[in-house]
């Protein structure tokens, strides 16, 4: 078996993935979490911002965390868009998980190498967490998972 690097943009977007077939049920069973995540971000901002995420309560006046409580919901928002672009692929354009999972591991592998570059402060500092979040401390899991579906889409069948 070899890899197909020609697989991460075929000449047509059909049903039809070249890749290994675990790599579609693998990744949609990747995608069901995030789109779990994505729906928790969105609509229970507040469990997701303090609970998950370990961000402390602000409290000024007037009251910060309402605004703050909206981007958070625009985020997962955000990310439930990317979601449903997935969930297209997966029933219709099959032949484009490849690049669906290219995409995840450019987000998820800048949260293990980008983020602590340029956010650690925020978190070293515990001026605004109670702890590291796990999107950050657990990033490379995800990003790993992305990596080997990524690798199984552009197996050769042969």
């Amino acid at each position: 078996m070899t890899f197909n690097f020609k697989n991460i943009l075929p000449k047509s977007a059909d049903n039809d993935l070249k890749g290994h077939k675990l790599a579609l049920w693998g990744f949609i069973l990747f995608l069901v979490l995030m789109t779990l995540r994505a729906i928790i971000h969105m609509l229970f901002e507040q469990y997701g911002y303090h609970d998950i995420a370990s961000f402390l309560e602000i409290s000024a006046d007037p009251d910060p965390m309402p605004i703050i409580y909206r981007f958070f919901s625009l985020w997962g928002f955000a990310q439930l868009i990317f979601c449903l672009v997935c969930w297209v692929v997966v029933f219709k354009y099959r032949s484009l998980i490849p690049l669906m999972c290219l995409f995840w591991i450019f987000e998820w592998g800048f949260r293990v190498f980008g983020y602590p570059l340029i956010r650690e402060e925020i978190a070293i500092q515990g001026m605004y967490t109670s702890s590291v979040t796990p999107g950050v401390s657990y990033a490379f899991v995800p990003a790993l998972i992305a990596i080997i579906l990524f690798g199984l889409s552009i197996l050769d069948k042969k």
